[in-house]
């Protein structure tokens, strides 16, 4: 079944009942095994096979059903939930499913994919002729050859398999594993050709933190007017106590009469001053020991933008002051509303 031996443990060591552990440089010898069994797969792939199944989905004008039994049928429906979240037209058929009725939701324009490692699983080969008599196109994404569905299929894809990782060469970890590989890797060429933006695919997961990553704007998730910890430059630290710390923001935000942002002053500063200051903070004001040069963000930067400003160096910082092009306050964004808007 190939060059390299067969990975395995040696279960006669152990009994069931007996207590048992990992050993490190089996389980390392293990991942570099089945590194090896992938790279067989990269190294012998057909690339004008991939790139016709390729351009063939791309040019799909109705949907892209996929269909598999137990580990292949599995994958199947993982590379078409990627599909549809790339705007794609998929879903899934079950076999079983389909010769009772499911096969009814096919059209002459669809595309079936049927995953299977060996090619004869016997449940796709009842479906074949029941998808034909429907006029779809049909295409086999295979690992054993020869196989009774290339024979059936008007395309056919051989996905290279040197063997299993199983000791036994039995259980499909390394097949499934490429079938993946080469369905998501598919599914990106797709994205790319179809110039999905990211607007585009953010919209096809707005509740996700993809989706909030790539729509929410800073605008969307700040605090606003009575939320904020405002106060003068003139105030006294020691009277604004109330406003720093009931406000949840960590901070005090320093304006003039116009709203214009002077600096900020933190619980950190506050914490700093007494140390340094003892009695004589009752006499401080906040402009005497604010920050004049807080970072600041725009109400219309991306908020995943806002997140990464406040993990910048030389320090991360838990808020960033929201002001409009002539320096006025208009909200605040804290690393707390950002993590709980699941950004």
């Amino acid at each position: 079944m190939g060059s390299l031996p067969p990975p395995y443990f040696d279960f006669s060591q152990h009994s069931k009942n007996q207590d048992s552990s990992i050993d490190p440089d089996q389980l390392l010898k293990l991942f570099k095994s089945q590194q090896n069994y992938l790279n067989h797969f990269f190294q012998n792939l057909d690339l004008s096979q991939t790139l016709t199944f390729t351009q063939t989905l791309l040019n799909a004008k109705g949907t892209i059903y996929f269909t598999g039994v137990g580990k292949s049928g599995f994958v199947g429906q993982k590379i078409s939930q990627t599909l549809v979240s790339l705007g794609i037209k998929s879903g899934f058929l079950s076999p079983v499913d389909a010769l009772h009725g499911d096969i009814g939701i096919l059209d002459p324009q669809d595309i079936l994919v049927m995953f299977s490692k060996s090619g004869n699983t016997e449940e796709l080969l009842k479906l074949v002729p029941c998808a034909k008599a429907k006029r779809v196109f049909l295409i086999s994404v295979t690992s054993v050859k020869p196989n009774s569905l290339m024979g059936l299929c008007d395309l056919n894809v051989h996905l290279p398999l040197e063997r299993e990782l199983c000791p036994f060469d039995l259980a499909p970890v390394t097949s499934t594993a490429i079938q993946m590989v080469f369905g998501d890797t598919v599914a990106i060429a797709l994205m790319g050709a179809r110039n999905l933006s990211k607007e585009e695919y953010a919209a096809n997961h707005p509740a996700g933190r993809i989706g909030k990553s790539l729509i929410f704007k800073v605008r969307d998730v700040m605090k606003k007017k009575e939320e904020l910890p405002i106060c003068k430059e003139g105030d006294l630290i020691m009277d604004q106590l109330v406003e720093l710390t009931s406000k949840g923001c960590g901070c005090l935000l320093v304006i003039d009469e116009e709203y214009h942002l002077l600096g900020t002053f933190t619980d950190g500063d506050l914490r700093r001053t007494l140390k340094a200051s003892g009695e004589g903070i009752f006499k401080l004001t906040v402009g005497e020991m604010c920050n004049r040069k807080p970072r600041t963000i725009c109400p219309d930067a991306m908020a995943a933008d806002a997140m990464q400003k406040m993990e910048s160096p030389p320090s991360p910082v838990q808020f960033l002051p929201v002001i409009d092009q002539d320096n006025v306050l208009i909200g605040i964004v804290t690393l707390h509303g950002l993590v709980s808007a699941g950004l």
